[in-house]
């Protein structure tokens, strides 16, 4: 799948949906600011704006010290420390930001798509579902969420319109078993890709975690490489949160890399970053809203320059 860069039209959806991030973040600079004086002190209260914004500790003081270098060379005002802040947070994503990219050696290459409860799992999917079918690859959908059969009925309807084969089970089905039938299904229609729900759990709850647990298992019995990729959807509204998620997926599915979504619903879409800069994994998609149109590629820069109220660069 090639990822092109954003269009205009999604530069302004990605600055619309983040206008809750950085309208506190240019109020915040602006109110230190328009300060006589750009001192220590001063400085001490950008780092703190920043950490309150979910930057992380390590992103709020790289940027904090560029803030500091900056002031000795010419004046500054909110918007070149917003400037600043943009240049900073791109520099900690731009190693992050790839496109999610199965091995084609692997026939069928499987994306395990794990997450909570109304994180987006299902949109993704059927995003990245869409999205592979047009580049004219044979797409297997696989319903692991057996608990609600709403799930399982959504996801049919994404694999309908993605055009692709989909697999499911009667409503509290075992789900490695699901996984299974999936497998041997997308082996015998030689299909390019396997994309596979799973219930949405929380990273706490001990039975929830052994099931998918068991689904990896089963994976790597079929194809030891397997899953390919490991897709954790992070919901940005739940801020700080997002950290143990990554944790907690982590050491269960081996998380590959990550899919933000819901950055509109949140003050605090800085999350992102933190995350980013604590674990170093790929970021793919980022999204502002519940529709297929509101995901879209990862771009540091884009982001970056949205997150504080900046114009698109030319």
């Amino acid at each position: 799948m090639t990822d092109a860069s954003p269009s205009s039209g999604w530069f302004s959806r990605l600055r619309q949906g983040l206008s809750k991030t950085s309208s506190s973040l240019t109020r915040g600079i602006a109110d230190i600011f328009t300060k006589e004086k750009l001192d220590a002190a001063t400085l001490d209260e950008l780092e703190d704006l920043l950490i309150r914004s979910d930057l992380g500790v390590a992103t709020a003081e790289r940027i904090t010290e560029a803030v500091g270098r900056a002031r000795h060379a010419r004046a500054l005002d909110g918007e070149s420390v917003r400037a600043i802040v943009a240049a900073e947070v791109a520099r900690v994503l731009e190693p992050v930001a790839k496109p999610l990219d199965p091995p084609e050696s692997a026939r069928p290459a499987v994306i395990l798509v794990v997450g909570v409860n109304g994180s987006g799992k299902t949109t993704t999917i059927g995003k990245i579902a869409e999205s592979y079918r047009t580049a004219g690859l044979k797409v297997v959908l696989a319903a692991g969420d057996t608990f609600r059969a709403a799930a399982v009925e959504q996801l049919a309807v994404w694999a309908k319109r993605a055009d692709a084969i989909f697999v499911s089970k009667e409503t509290g089905a075992d789900a490695a078993a699901l996984v299974y039938e999936a497998w041997q299904k997308a082996k015998a229609e030689d299909a390019d890709l396997l994309i596979i729900d799973t219930a949405g759990r929380l990273q706490n709850k001990a039975g929830l975690m052994a099931e998918l647990e068991k689904i990896v298992r089963v994976l790597k019995k079929l194809d030891p490489a397997a899953p390919h990729d490991s897709l954790l959807v992070l919901d940005a509204t739940t801020g700080q949160n997002a950290l143990g998620q990554v944790d907690a997926f982590g050491k269960v599915a081996g998380v590959t890399g990550l899919v933000m979504t819901k950055l509109d619903g949140t003050a605090r879409g800085g999350i992102l970053v933190a995350v980013a800069e604590k674990y170093k994994l790929p970021v793919h998609f980022i999204g502002v809203g519940e529709g297929v149109d509101d995901l879209e590629p990862f771009d540091p820069q884009e982001f970056s320059r949205a997150l504080v109220g900046l114009p698109r660069e030319r």
